[in-house]
């Protein structure tokens, strides 16, 4: 079975093609700047082999259907392609950002689960739109593959109501469903399911804390493979400093500085997720150029740095609490996996549970589960490379059967 899997944003599509026999991808890519004049498209065959082949284009692309017909022709080409028609793709599965309470796993795409999907743009008006966007138009060009949505947020979905519930009037939770949703649920999911297996325990018995770390951050406890407590809320701007969203801050903030500033709340929206975090700080949202920065001295580089080890250590140790027992620390995504100086800070120092990093461990590299604490450290620490693609195509492949 070929599984083609989509992430459909507001003016991007992120596609893989799996073949689910060896859950290898065939080809992958991205399609940029769609309905912004000129756009850009990037194909790869082979992704991430010593066979790799990369292809680049230019080329305007008014709306997602001419992005996804542009790929279609890539992939079913005689020199770039992978397949030889649409009919070699057996399904096609979708991240959706916001399925809300009422979905609560990965679901077969019909009419009913549009209007849900529909229903949540008010609270993710970018992406659930796009999300769809991109659903419409794969059932249109891939008419014989059936589509399946697989959301951000199921994983959470377990977090009990004194943990989901905002300490807001009631009534305004039956009346605009606001309450903390939590995402990259697809990601903590799977490095839960992963982690598990290299410990040697059932996932139902395993007590972690996962920290996905990346331009956007989020971390989860986990309690018996499931998810008690995680740190993003209604939106993705919730918990930690990111690159570039300021994660946590007095609400009270919001309304002081849209008078102040004379913001209105568009504005105010673009000051939080676009301008902040690492961003707002230094100036600077990837953590190679903060840490090439603060190495130089640069003294808010530093400050960027400190804040963004800081939080996610304050929740560290909030999860453990919540957990009570922890079998593992876990980090995944683009920083969690490939930062060690992030790691090593983050564990550095926390006699209350412990944490002990072995320096050679963390230092090396590689695209393998593997733990990065000592003998003696009395909660092991691990790296699980996440694959939310591959994830995705799982949950895809689980619901046809």
């Amino acid at each position: 079975m070929n599984i083609l899997v989509i992430n459909s944003g507001s003016s991007s599509i992120k596609y893989q093609l799996i073949d689910m026999t060896t859950e290898k991808a065939l080809c992958s890519g991205l399609v940029e700047r769609i309905g912004e004049g000129m756009g850009a498209l990037t194909h790869k065959i082979n992704p991430g082999t010593d066979t790799e082949k990369k292809f680049s284009f230019e080329q305007d692309f008014p709306t997602h259907v001419e992005g996804m017909e542009r790929v279609v022709e890539l992939i079913t080409d005689a020199e770039k392609g992978v397949i030889a028609s649409t009919r070699d793709i057996h399904a096609v599965g979708h991240r959706v950002l916001l399925g809300g309470e009422e979905i609560k796993e990965p679901v077969r795409v019909n009419d009913w689960v549009k209007g849900v999907i529909r229903d949540y743009i008010p609270l993710g008006p970018l992406h659930n739109a796009a999300n769809l966007a991109g659903i419409e138009v794969a059932m249109k060009l891939f008419p014989h593959a059936p589509s399946v949505a697989v959301f951000d947020t199921e994983f959470h979905q377990t977090m009990p109501e004194k943990a989901y519930l905002y300490p807001l009037p009631y009534e305004l939770y039956k009346e605009l469903r606001l309450r903390r949703y939590g995402f990259h649920g697809t990601s903590h999911a799977y490095v839960t399911r992963k982690a598990a297996e290299f410990l040697g325990k059932p996932a139902s018995e395993v007590n972690l804390i996962t920290c996905h770390l990346g331009n956007g951050c989020s971390m989860a406890a986990v309690q018996n493979g499931r998810c008690v407590d995680t740190t993003m809320g209604i939106t993705p701007l919730e918990g930690l400093m990111m690159g570039t969203r300021c994660g946590d801050i007095d609400p009270a903030l919001v309304p002081f500085l849209m008078e102040k500033k004379g913001w209105g709340p568009a504005e105010m929206d673009t000051v939080m997720n676009k301008k902040s975090g690492l961003k707002g700080i230094c100036g600077m949202n990837d953590m190679r150029d903060v840490h090439a920065a603060r190495e130089k001295g640069d003294a808010k580089a530093q400050l960027a740095f400190d804040m963004f080890v800081y939080r996610i250590r304050k929740y560290v140790g909030a999860f453990a609490v919540v957990l009570g027992r922890i079998d593992a620390v876990v980090f995944t995504a683009g920083i969690g996996e490939n930062d060690d100086f992030v790691r090593s800070e983050v564990c550095r120092d926390m006699p209350l549970l412990g944490l002990e990093i072995d320096a050679q461990a963390n230092a090396k590299r590689s695209g393998e589960i593997r733990a990065i604490s000592t003998s003696a450290s009395r909660i092991p620490v691990l790296i699980v490379p996440t694959n939310e693609e591959l994830a995705i195509a799982q949950a895809t492949q689980s619901v046809l059967k």
